[in-house]
């Protein structure tokens, strides 16, 4: 939170009194989150998704296979909530690296 003093000019006609201080406070917002999300699709395999979950989203074994099996009945699972600037480089990281190895994966993030 930032104090920002604030001068009022004086109400009274005392020309040595050039003004009061009063602080106030500014009130800064939370930046919006958003989820990142891997979309099941019928050729990437189990493997790769677990593979995707643990280099990119820092996962342990067993969290990803969880995950992978939330896409593979679902069709969808988040993966992570995170600002706008660090999803947006989640998803162009998973996409990339998907179609560097020839798999339709599909990631994308939207707004929590």
């Amino acid at each position: 939170m930032t104090l920002k003093p604030v001068f009022m000019a004086a109400d009274s006609g005392d020309e040595g009194d050039a003004g009061v201080a009063v602080q106030t406070r500014t009130r800064t917002k939370r930046p919006p989150l958003y989820k990142v999300m891997l979309l099941n699709d019928d050729y990437t395999p189990m493997e790769f998704v677990v593979h995707i979950l643990e280099r990119f989203f820092g996962m342990t074994h067993a969290e990803s296979f969880e995950i992978m099996l939330t896409v593979h009945k679902k069709g969808v699972a988040v993966v992570g909530v995170f600002s706008h600037e660090i999803a947006e480089t989640k998803v162009t990281q998973v996409m990339d690296f998907a179609r560097r190895h020839q798999h339709p994966l599909q990631c994308t993030m939207e707004k929590e």
